[in-house]
């Protein structure tokens, strides 16, 4: 299926890295903005076609315990504010990169898209029944979450016939949930082309959800979207934190990332959501060339 995001389109074998770009949640330093925007950036310069936007803010019912957050729970109003400007502002200097925001919130959907974001990630698997119809009206792309859940509370229609769902977590049933989001909103009328689904899990950890997603991300593939896969290596952005791969925790976790980027890549996922933008590239150039989408960079014969 063709991808297409914004004014851009990509092949059938042309993978997109989209850099993380986590805004500061704490209160605005003076050159917090400006940090953010060379961030930007350096990672269009290491070859990302998308950028991120994301508040590394706890969601409301990560205090009802769903999960441990550090730091203030957003409010719509304040999301718009820390996110709009500075999309119209990435929008202004890169005008061809694909923007995307990391939000499961319509309202701020509406503010994001306005000021020129192509792409919404939302990480919520449509816990907010409005966002879809947003992206539908902006013409952007959507990125539909598995979150674990069967079907997502607040969108009961999500997917036909719920009560055939397998066991919650299988490759079946986030195959299963994640078609039934982008069917929705395909149906909203979100461009086909420009719908992903993501298995929610980072694929850069080694817990056995982790594992259990990379080892059977070719059943979400074959679904026939567009698959967007999470690499975490923290938020140092290119090159490996603490020091070369493979020295540190942060090093490890760097190599980590990598070796499933490798994984995912050949298994066919389209869009690589990572801060390690450079070594990320290089990986998926040498996947492309070993699986034959590409002939190598450099061809030497003879080394003893």
């Amino acid at each position: 299926m063709a991808l297409r995001l914004g004014r851009r389109e990509f092949g059938e074998h042309e993978p997109v890295i989209m850099a993380v770009v986590d805004l500061d949640p704490g209160p605005e330093a003076d050159g917090a903005k400006a940090a953010a925007l060379d961030r930007v950036g350096r990672a269009v310069a290491d070859g990302a076609a998308a950028v991120e936007v994301c508040l590394p803010w706890e969601e409301p019912g990560d205090r009802a315990g769903d999960g441990p957050g550090e730091g203030p729970v957003a409010v719509p109003e304040e999301e718009v504010r820390r996110t709009a400007a500075f999309v119209a502002e990435v929008r202004r200097r890169h005008p061809d990169v694909v923007i995307a925001v990391r939000t499961w919130r319509h309202e701020v959907a509406e503010a994001v898209c306005a000021a020129g974001a192509d792409l919404l990630d939302d990480p919520r698997g449509g816990a907010d029944p409005e966002l879809a119809g947003v992206a539908a009206r902006h013409r952007a792309g959507l990125v539909c979450t598995y979150t674990g859940r069967s079907v997502p509370d607040a969108v009961p229609d999500a997917v036909p016939d719920a009560s055939a769902a397998g066991a919650e977590g299988t490759a079946a049933d986030v195959l299963r949930v994640t078609a039934g989001l982008a069917e929705r909103a395909v149906a909203l009328g979100v461009p086909p082309e420009s719908v992903l689904v993501s298995p929610g899990t980072d694929l850069s950890g080694d817990g056995p959800e982790a594992l259990e997603a990379a080892r059977h991300l070719g059943g979400l593939v074959v679904g026939g979207r567009p698959v967007l896969v999470s690499l975490s290596t923290g938020p140092s952005g290119s090159g490996a934190p603490g020091g070369s791969p493979g020295t540190g925790p942060e090093g490890r976790r760097m190599l980590a990332a990598l070796a499933t980027a490798a994984v995912a890549a050949w298994q066919g996922a389209r869009v690589y959501r990572v801060h390690a933008v450079a070594e990320t590239r290089q990986v998926l150039d040498m996947v492309a060339s070993v699986a034959g989408h590409r002939p190598p960079a450099v061809a030497r014969r003879g080394l003893g």
